[in-house]
């Protein structure tokens, strides 16, 4: 049987399946779908209930990043490329770098920002270079820009061995109090 993410396939009858899926809680159709790929695709009955939990992107990304320095203005982590986090390559995923790059960026912004509340309101990408399993990001953040309702951050991705360039990115962060007026 397939497994996916190291998780074994529960074998169940079609009418446990049945029964399982009238007590569930229905997806949007969307999510439907994307869970009929997975289930279609690799041979399973059913994923892993941990993955229709509304964290669950988010605690890959935490189990990813580890924090290494902080202080006002500035974030220092390190990444791990787990295989969770890549794309069918085998490289780190796109999404996967963006979902790191919000969560460094707004510690960043908790560093000069405190407990003002701040939306993402804008992010921009660059990929320079792919990452591989196990390979090890240090991942810098710095606040280029604070202002009274907009502070603008600025990340870093380089490869810990060779301390080359792998991905940059900007987000804009908004004040939630300006933007109910």
């Amino acid at each position: 049987m397939a497994s996916f993410c190291g998780v074994r396939p529960n074998p169940c009858s079609g009418k446990q399946l049945e029964e399982r899926s009238k007590d569930a809680p229905s997806l949007p159709p969307h999510a439907e779908v994307v869970k009929g790929f997975f289930v279609h695709n690799l041979g399973m009955q059913e994923l892993p209930e941990v993955s229709e939990k509304g964290e669950f992107g988010s605690a890959l990304i935490r189990r990813a990043l580890k924090l290494e320095a902080a202080e006002r203005g500035h974030v220092a982590f390190s990444l791990t490329v787990i295989p969770q986090l890549t794309n069918y390559y085998n490289t780190l995923h796109g999404g996967a770098v963006g979902a790191a790059a919000e969560v460094v960026a707004q510690a960043c912004v908790m560093t000069v920002a405190g407990d003002k509340e701040f939306f993402l309101g804008e992010s921009s990408f660059t990929y320079l270079a792919s990452s591989k399993i196990n390979e090890q990001l240090d991942v810098d953040g710095y606040i280029l820009r604070q202002g009274r309702n907009v502070v603008v951050a600025s990340l870093e991705f380089k490869a810990k061995k060779t301390r080359k360039l792998k991905y940059v990115a900007h987000l804009t962060f908004y004040s939630t109090a300006s933007a109910r007026l």
